[in-house]
């Protein structure tokens, strides 16, 4: 069977094996299964089923991330986009007032339009005009920007109204399982990384693991007290209420399009669009440069069918009752185990078929026990920003406002957008035009106008 796989993914075209691709899945599976507790937590505000979104996710995630992996051989996962969730909710639904069925008609209309870009090469036209120093600046952004998200997840980085963000302080913890929580995250940390300097295979899973189970222990031992109101839950498996699957119902093709020829409908698929196209783009750059997937030209091998996978997901996704399905960033901790082909892929997209029946488990894995992964994975993905030209200060200055822009504002799109702007201005302004592509003035105006309109 194995010897079949190999054929099949091209283990030796890839230098990897089904030891390493089993790994690789499930360090990613582990590295955003949080997604099946936030998106339902965040789709249930716009007024939607939470039963079904979670089974919804599942199943989106699943199906994403099977198209991806048989149509490009690549390790990479799909599933509901963290922020493109929330925008669906809080902005489209709650504050722009309308259904969460329309809002799911403007999502699966942004995937019919994404799969027209993909076939017709201009989704491939963008990704090949970005300068190599950008996509560097992109990937080492990105890893900026997941490090960030380990912070905060595990509250190393917390809130500050006068700083916006600070260190946390165990002197002003709300409880005692806030601060155990950081500590547990931190030696996390120190654990992966140990494992990581000793060339351990898998280390990035077991960090999971070993931090899960810390934490586990320190429940019965009644040091971690479960606040569910804080969000701290419990971290034993709760099988209490039994084996079963929530009905889809509620969400399955819900689609309202009596007002997608609206003028201010039309804005919204666009703001969906945006944001999808440059966060899906800059993840793809940063864990193909990652996985050194890129050829001698900077091109990606099959870009067509990953972008064409990515929207296909998101109309596919609509229907069965989610906000955008994308790219996740978090595919970069499976490349970092070693993942290099779609078998990886298989392996998360079984993962979350299980999580169907297996909730519990999955749902208990703590936020504090994943954030160390998250971080040791940005290290790995900032090591690109040492081929960046610095010295070359048209080349230099927009990979720093690209890299600081999508840590500091928390958005990959938002970095790419300055990167974008400040590479053309920069240039233009120095009389080096010959650097610059007319898609790259294309996509700069486009940008400015972005900020402009949206």
């Amino acid at each position: 069977m194995q010897e079949k796989l190999a054929k099949i993914f091209r283990f030796d075209t890839y230098g990897t094996d089904f030891k390493t691709e089993l790994t690789a899945g499930l360090t990613t599976f582990m590295g955003m299964a949080y997604i099946l507790a936030v998106n339902p937590s965040i789709m249930s505000a716009a007024g939607m089923d939470k039963g079904a979104v979670f089974t919804a996710t599942a199943l989106a995630a699943a199906l994403g991330t099977l198209i991806m992996a048989l149509l490009t051989n690549y390790p990479f996962a799909l599933a509901p986009g963290m922020g493109l969730n929330a925008y669906f909710a809080y902005t489209v639904v709650i504050n722009m007032g309308y259904s969460w069925q329309m809002a799911l008609a403007a999502v699966f209309v942004e995937g019919i339009i994404f799969i027209a870009l993909s076939l017709t090469n201009v989704r491939e036209a963008i990704f090949n005009a970005i300068p190599a120093t950008l996509k560097l600046a992109i990937s080492s952004g990105i890893g900026l920007f997941i490090c960030m998200i380990g912070f905060q997840n595990a509250h190393i980085i917390v809130n500050n109204d006068s700083t916006l963000v600070s260190m946390f302080s165990w002197t002003h913890a709300a409880s005692m399982t806030e601060g155990l929580t950081v500590l547990l995250a931190m030696i996390g940390i120190i654990i992966t990384a140990f494992l990581m300097i000793k060339n351990v295979k898998g280390a990035v899973l077991i960090g999971i693991l070993i931090s899960w189970g810390l934490g586990i222990i320190c429940q019965l031992a009644g040091l971690y007290v479960p606040i569910p109101d804080a969000g701290f839950y419990s971290l034993i498996p709760d099988f209490s209420a039994g084996i079963s699957i929530a009905p889809i119902s509620p969400t399955f093709m819900k689609l309202d399009f009596s007002r997608v020829l609206s003028l201010d409908f039309f804005v919204v698929i666009f703001a969906f669009l945006f944001v999808d196209m440059f966060d899906t783009l800059g993840t793809l750059t940063g864990c193909a440069i990652k996985a050194g997937f890129l050829d001698e030209n900077g091109k990606m091998p099959r870009i067509k069918g990953a972008l064409l996978a990515d929207s296909i997901a998101t109309s596919v996704g609509a229907v069965l009752g989610v906000s955008t399905t994308t790219t996740y960033v978090e595919s970069s901790l499976g490349i970092a185990e070693g993942g290099r082909t779609g078998l990886t892929g298989i392996v998360i997209a079984i993962m979350f078929l299980a999580s169907l029946l297996l909730s519990p488990i999955f749902l208990a894995i703590p936020s504090f026990a994943t954030a160390p992964a998250l971080v040791i994975v940005g290290f790995l993905m900032m090591q690109n920003v040492v081929d960046i030209e610095f010295t070359d200060l048209t080349e230099g200055i927009p990979a720093f406002l690209c890299m600081a822009t999508m840590a500091f504002a928390y958005s990959i799109s938002e970095g790419i957008s300055v990167g974008f702007i400040s590479y053309t201005i920069l240039n233009l302004l120095a009389g080096k035009r010959e650097k610059l592509s007319v898609l790259m003035y294309i996509l700069t105006v486009l940008f400015i106008l972005k900020y402009v309109f949206l």
